[in-house]
Protein backbone atom coordinates (compact mmCIF):
# COMPACT_ATOMS: atom_id res chain seq x y z
CA UNK A 1 0.00 0.00 0.00
CA UNK A 2 1.35 3.39 -0.96
CA UNK A 3 2.14 5.83 1.83
CA UNK A 4 1.46 9.38 0.68
CA UNK A 5 4.02 12.12 1.20
CA UNK A 6 3.09 14.47 4.06
CA UNK A 7 0.77 17.26 3.02
CA UNK A 8 -0.53 19.82 5.47
CA UNK A 9 -4.14 19.24 6.48
CA UNK A 10 -6.60 22.03 5.63
CA UNK A 11 -7.24 24.45 8.46
CA UNK A 12 -9.80 23.14 10.94
CA UNK A 13 -13.35 24.42 10.69
CA UNK A 14 -15.27 21.90 12.80
CA UNK A 15 -13.11 20.70 15.66
CA UNK A 16 -13.56 18.34 18.62
CA UNK A 17 -11.22 18.19 21.63
CA UNK A 18 -11.13 15.16 23.93
CA UNK A 19 -9.96 15.72 27.49
CA UNK A 20 -11.21 19.27 27.05
CA UNK A 21 -11.56 19.94 30.78
CA UNK A 22 -8.04 18.81 31.59
CA UNK A 23 -5.09 21.12 32.12
CA UNK A 24 -4.16 21.44 28.44
CA UNK A 25 -7.71 21.07 27.20
CA UNK A 26 -8.96 24.09 29.15
CA UNK A 27 -6.19 26.28 27.76
CA UNK A 28 -6.71 25.07 24.20
CA UNK A 29 -10.49 25.51 24.27
CA UNK A 30 -10.10 29.01 25.71
CA UNK A 31 -7.67 29.89 22.91
CA UNK A 32 -9.98 28.51 20.22
CA UNK A 33 -13.28 29.84 21.55
CA UNK A 34 -12.84 33.12 19.67
CA UNK A 35 -10.91 31.70 16.71
CA UNK A 36 -13.84 31.81 14.30
CA UNK A 37 -14.41 28.07 13.98
CA UNK A 38 -17.73 26.92 12.57
CA UNK A 39 -18.01 24.41 15.40
CA UNK A 40 -15.97 23.71 18.53
CA UNK A 41 -16.87 20.69 20.65
CA UNK A 42 -15.25 20.38 24.09
CA UNK A 43 -15.65 16.76 25.18
CA UNK A 44 -14.67 15.40 28.58
CA UNK A 45 -15.65 12.66 31.01
CA UNK A 46 -16.37 15.38 33.58
CA UNK A 47 -19.32 17.74 33.39
CA UNK A 48 -18.06 21.31 32.93
CA UNK A 49 -19.86 23.65 35.37
CA UNK A 50 -21.98 26.37 33.79
CA UNK A 51 -19.84 29.14 35.29
CA UNK A 52 -16.77 27.85 33.39
CA UNK A 53 -18.44 27.36 30.03
CA UNK A 54 -17.42 29.69 27.22
CA UNK A 55 -19.75 31.16 24.61
CA UNK A 56 -19.59 29.52 21.21
CA UNK A 57 -18.37 26.18 22.62
CA UNK A 58 -20.49 23.02 22.56
CA UNK A 59 -19.77 21.01 25.71
CA UNK A 60 -20.28 17.24 25.53
CA UNK A 61 -20.06 14.60 28.26
CA UNK A 62 -17.93 11.92 26.60
CA UNK A 63 -15.93 8.96 27.92
CA UNK A 64 -13.26 7.84 25.48
CA UNK A 65 -13.67 4.29 26.81
CA UNK A 66 -17.18 4.18 25.33
CA UNK A 67 -17.31 3.15 21.64
CA UNK A 68 -20.55 5.14 21.39
CA UNK A 69 -18.45 8.30 21.44
CA UNK A 70 -18.33 8.01 17.64
CA UNK A 71 -21.71 9.71 17.43
CA UNK A 72 -20.11 12.98 18.57
CA UNK A 73 -17.65 12.88 15.64
CA UNK A 74 -20.25 13.27 12.90
CA UNK A 75 -19.50 16.37 10.82
CA UNK A 76 -16.14 16.97 12.53
CA UNK A 77 -13.10 17.56 10.31
CA UNK A 78 -10.38 17.83 12.99
CA UNK A 79 -9.93 16.02 16.32
CA UNK A 80 -7.42 16.96 19.02
CA UNK A 81 -7.06 13.95 21.30
CA UNK A 82 -5.77 15.00 24.72
CA UNK A 83 -7.64 12.56 26.99
CA UNK A 84 -5.12 10.55 29.00
CA UNK A 85 -4.17 9.67 32.57
CA UNK A 86 -0.89 11.51 33.16
CA UNK A 87 -0.88 11.59 36.97
CA UNK A 88 -2.77 8.58 38.34
CA UNK A 89 -4.73 9.02 41.55
CA UNK A 90 -4.23 6.79 44.55
CA UNK A 91 -7.27 4.71 43.61
CA UNK A 92 -6.12 4.26 40.01
CA UNK A 93 -5.11 0.92 38.52
CA UNK A 94 -3.07 -0.29 35.59
CA UNK A 95 -6.27 -1.66 34.03
CA UNK A 96 -8.01 1.72 34.26
CA UNK A 97 -5.03 3.54 32.82
CA UNK A 98 -4.83 1.08 29.91
CA UNK A 99 -8.56 1.42 29.27
CA UNK A 100 -8.32 5.21 29.06
CA UNK A 101 -4.97 5.62 27.36
CA UNK A 102 -4.92 2.71 24.89
CA UNK A 103 -8.50 1.54 24.40
CA UNK A 104 -9.73 5.13 24.55
CA UNK A 105 -7.27 6.14 21.84
CA UNK A 106 -8.41 3.19 19.73
CA UNK A 107 -12.02 4.32 20.08
CA UNK A 108 -11.07 7.85 19.05
CA UNK A 109 -9.13 6.59 16.04
CA UNK A 110 -11.99 4.35 14.91
CA UNK A 111 -14.47 7.20 15.34
CA UNK A 112 -12.28 9.42 13.15
CA UNK A 113 -12.18 6.76 10.42
CA UNK A 114 -15.91 6.07 10.64
CA UNK A 115 -16.87 9.72 10.14
CA UNK A 116 -14.19 10.78 7.66
CA UNK A 117 -12.26 13.10 9.97
CA UNK A 118 -9.45 14.71 7.95
CA UNK A 119 -6.91 15.43 10.68
CA UNK A 120 -6.16 13.77 14.02
CA UNK A 121 -3.82 15.55 16.43
CA UNK A 122 -2.60 13.42 19.36
CA UNK A 123 -0.73 14.49 22.48
CA UNK A 124 1.90 11.80 22.97
CA UNK A 125 4.98 12.10 25.17
CA UNK A 126 8.73 11.85 25.14
CA UNK A 127 8.10 9.00 27.59
CA UNK A 128 7.20 6.85 24.57
CA UNK A 129 10.92 6.59 23.84
CA UNK A 130 11.39 5.02 27.26
CA UNK A 131 13.85 5.40 30.10
CA UNK A 132 16.89 3.40 29.01
CA UNK A 133 20.60 3.46 29.77
CA UNK A 134 21.50 3.52 26.06
CA UNK A 135 19.27 6.47 25.16
CA UNK A 136 21.29 8.95 23.06
CA UNK A 137 22.18 12.26 24.66
CA UNK A 138 19.58 13.94 22.43
CA UNK A 139 16.67 11.92 21.09
CA UNK A 140 15.37 12.66 17.60
CA UNK A 141 12.12 11.50 16.02
CA UNK A 142 13.80 8.63 14.19
CA UNK A 143 14.84 6.96 17.46
CA UNK A 144 12.84 3.82 18.28
CA UNK A 145 9.87 4.00 20.62
CA UNK A 146 10.65 1.47 23.35
CA UNK A 147 8.58 2.67 26.30
CA UNK A 148 8.98 0.68 29.53
CA UNK A 149 6.73 -2.12 30.75
CA UNK A 150 7.29 -0.92 34.33
CA UNK A 151 5.93 2.57 33.59
CA UNK A 152 2.27 2.45 32.61
CA UNK A 153 2.32 5.90 31.02
CA UNK A 154 5.44 5.25 28.92
CA UNK A 155 4.27 1.79 27.89
CA UNK A 156 0.81 2.98 26.95
CA UNK A 157 2.15 5.89 24.90
CA UNK A 158 4.29 3.45 22.96
CA UNK A 159 1.29 1.17 22.31
CA UNK A 160 -0.83 4.11 21.16
CA UNK A 161 1.89 5.29 18.80
CA UNK A 162 2.26 1.81 17.31
CA UNK A 163 -1.51 1.78 16.73
CA UNK A 164 -1.33 5.18 15.06
CA UNK A 165 1.61 4.12 12.89
CA UNK A 166 -0.38 1.16 11.57
CA UNK A 167 -3.32 3.45 10.83
CA UNK A 168 -1.09 5.81 8.85
CA UNK A 169 -0.30 2.92 6.50
CA UNK A 170 -3.82 1.54 6.25
CA UNK A 171 -5.70 4.86 6.23
CA UNK A 172 -3.46 7.58 4.74
CA UNK A 173 -6.43 9.87 4.08
CA UNK A 174 -6.57 10.55 7.82
CA UNK A 175 -3.67 12.90 8.38
CA UNK A 176 -2.01 12.56 11.77
CA UNK A 177 0.05 14.96 13.83
CA UNK A 178 1.62 13.31 16.87
CA UNK A 179 3.31 15.61 19.37
CA UNK A 180 5.84 13.92 21.66
CA UNK A 181 5.74 16.43 24.47
CA UNK A 182 8.45 17.06 27.05
CA UNK A 183 7.80 17.96 30.69
CA UNK A 184 5.10 20.62 30.65
CA UNK A 185 5.43 23.61 32.96
CA UNK A 186 3.03 26.51 33.39
CA UNK A 187 1.63 28.92 35.90
CA UNK A 188 -0.94 26.39 37.13
CA UNK A 189 1.09 23.18 36.91
CA UNK A 190 1.26 21.00 40.01
CA UNK A 191 2.22 17.39 39.36
CA UNK A 192 4.68 14.65 40.29
CA UNK A 193 7.49 16.46 38.46
CA UNK A 194 7.03 19.86 40.08
CA UNK A 195 6.72 18.03 43.41
CA UNK A 196 10.36 16.99 43.01
CA UNK A 197 11.38 20.66 43.02
CA UNK A 198 9.44 21.42 46.20
CA UNK A 199 11.64 19.19 48.35
CA UNK A 200 14.26 20.81 50.60
CA UNK A 201 16.86 18.74 48.74
CA UNK A 202 16.67 17.60 45.14
CA UNK A 203 17.07 13.88 44.69
CA UNK A 204 19.55 12.58 42.13
CA UNK A 205 21.22 9.33 41.20
CA UNK A 206 24.95 9.53 41.75
CA UNK A 207 26.84 9.67 38.46
CA UNK A 208 23.85 10.78 36.38
CA UNK A 209 23.17 14.36 35.28
CA UNK A 210 19.54 13.43 34.50
CA UNK A 211 18.64 16.49 32.39
CA UNK A 212 15.07 17.75 32.07
CA UNK A 213 13.63 19.23 28.89
CA UNK A 214 10.73 21.57 29.63
CA UNK A 215 8.03 23.12 27.48
CA UNK A 216 5.77 25.98 28.56
CA UNK A 217 2.08 25.11 28.43
CA UNK A 218 1.36 28.03 26.10
CA UNK A 219 3.86 26.59 23.64
CA UNK A 220 1.99 23.27 23.62
CA UNK A 221 -1.22 25.15 22.83
CA UNK A 222 0.70 27.19 20.26
CA UNK A 223 2.00 24.09 18.49
CA UNK A 224 -1.50 22.59 18.37
CA UNK A 225 -2.95 25.83 16.98
CA UNK A 226 -0.13 25.88 14.42
CA UNK A 227 -1.05 22.46 13.03
CA UNK A 228 -4.84 22.84 13.12
CA UNK A 229 -4.39 26.16 11.34
CA UNK A 230 -3.09 24.26 8.32
CA UNK A 231 0.55 25.28 8.78
CA UNK A 232 2.38 22.32 10.32
CA UNK A 233 3.12 19.17 8.34
CA UNK A 234 1.56 15.98 9.67
CA UNK A 235 4.02 13.58 11.27
CA UNK A 236 5.59 12.84 14.63
CA UNK A 237 7.36 15.73 16.32
CA UNK A 238 9.27 16.26 19.55
CA UNK A 239 7.76 19.24 21.35
CA UNK A 240 10.10 20.86 23.87
CA UNK A 241 11.84 24.14 24.50
CA UNK A 242 15.45 24.64 23.45
CA UNK A 243 18.10 23.19 25.73
CA UNK A 244 17.91 21.18 28.94
CA UNK A 245 18.58 21.64 32.65
CA UNK A 246 20.38 19.11 34.81
CA UNK A 247 19.30 18.38 38.37
CA UNK A 248 22.39 20.23 39.59
CA UNK A 249 21.48 23.32 37.55
CA UNK A 250 17.91 23.27 38.84
CA UNK A 251 19.13 22.89 42.42
CA UNK A 252 21.53 25.80 42.02
CA UNK A 253 18.73 27.99 40.65
CA UNK A 254 16.56 27.13 43.65
CA UNK A 255 19.44 27.52 46.11
CA UNK A 256 18.94 23.96 47.30
CA UNK A 257 21.40 21.11 47.85
CA UNK A 258 21.38 17.92 45.80
CA UNK A 259 21.02 14.59 47.56
CA UNK A 260 22.92 12.28 45.19
CA UNK A 261 22.53 8.66 46.25
CA UNK A 262 24.06 5.50 44.78
CA UNK A 263 21.64 3.70 42.48
CA UNK A 264 21.58 0.55 44.64
CA UNK A 265 20.75 2.48 47.80
CA UNK A 266 18.06 4.52 46.11
CA UNK A 267 16.51 1.40 44.58
CA UNK A 268 16.37 -0.28 47.98
CA UNK A 269 14.85 2.83 49.57
CA UNK A 270 12.14 3.04 46.90
CA UNK A 271 11.35 -0.66 47.37
CA UNK A 272 11.02 -0.28 51.13
CA UNK A 273 8.94 2.91 50.91
CA UNK A 274 6.60 1.34 48.39
CA UNK A 275 6.17 -1.83 50.44
CA UNK A 276 5.31 0.24 53.53
CA UNK A 277 2.83 2.35 51.61
CA UNK A 278 4.87 5.50 52.14
CA UNK A 279 5.12 6.19 48.41
CA UNK A 280 3.39 4.96 45.26
CA UNK A 281 6.75 4.91 43.53
CA UNK A 282 8.69 1.65 43.53
CA UNK A 283 12.19 0.56 42.49
CA UNK A 284 11.24 0.73 38.81
CA UNK A 285 11.09 4.52 39.14
CA UNK A 286 14.87 4.56 39.50
CA UNK A 287 15.21 4.53 35.72
CA UNK A 288 12.88 7.54 35.50
CA UNK A 289 15.29 9.45 37.73
CA UNK A 290 18.44 8.62 35.81
CA UNK A 291 17.53 7.89 32.16
CA UNK A 292 15.03 10.58 31.15
CA UNK A 293 14.78 11.03 27.36
CA UNK A 294 16.15 14.41 26.30
CA UNK A 295 14.18 15.63 23.29
CA UNK A 296 15.84 17.27 20.30
CA UNK A 297 13.41 19.86 18.85
CA UNK A 298 15.33 20.60 15.63
CA UNK A 299 12.69 19.03 13.36
CA UNK A 300 9.90 20.85 15.20
CA UNK A 301 11.47 24.17 14.27
CA UNK A 302 12.90 23.41 10.83
CA UNK A 303 10.25 21.11 9.32
CA UNK A 304 7.06 21.41 11.36
CA UNK A 305 7.58 25.16 11.46
CA UNK A 306 6.89 25.95 15.09
CA UNK A 307 9.51 27.67 17.27
CA UNK A 308 8.75 27.50 21.00
CA UNK A 309 8.59 30.93 22.58
CA UNK A 310 10.32 29.76 25.76
CA UNK A 311 13.44 27.67 26.16
CA UNK A 312 13.63 24.94 28.81
CA UNK A 313 15.39 27.38 31.12
CA UNK A 314 12.80 30.12 30.50
CA UNK A 315 9.96 27.68 31.13
CA UNK A 316 11.52 26.76 34.46
CA UNK A 317 11.94 30.43 35.32
CA UNK A 318 8.25 30.88 34.55
CA UNK A 319 7.38 28.13 37.03
CA UNK A 320 9.59 29.68 39.72
CA UNK A 321 8.05 33.11 39.18
CA UNK A 322 4.48 31.80 39.24
CA UNK A 323 5.06 29.87 42.45
CA UNK A 324 6.52 32.96 44.10
CA UNK A 325 3.53 35.02 42.98
CA UNK A 326 1.17 32.43 44.46
CA UNK A 327 2.95 32.50 47.82
CA UNK A 328 4.31 28.97 47.40
CA UNK A 329 7.93 29.62 46.41
CA UNK A 330 10.22 26.88 45.18
CA UNK A 331 13.33 28.79 46.12
CA UNK A 332 14.95 28.58 49.54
Amino acid sequence: MTIHAPVAAPAARRLLVTGADGFLGCSLVAALASAGLEKLVAADVREVPANRRLPGVEYRLLDVRDPALADAFAGIDTVVHLASIVTPGRDSSRALEYAVDVEGSRNVLQACLRHGVRHLVVSSSGAAYGYHADNPAWITEDCPLRGNEAFAYAHHKRLVEEMLAEARVRHPALRQTVLRIGTILGERVDNQITALFEKPRLLAVRGHASPFVFVWDEDVVGAIRHTIGGRGLPGCWNLAGDGALTVAQIAARLNKPVLALPAALLKAGLAAGHALGLTRYGPAQLDFLRYRPVLDNTALKSRFGYVPVRTSAQAFEGLVASRAARGNPLER
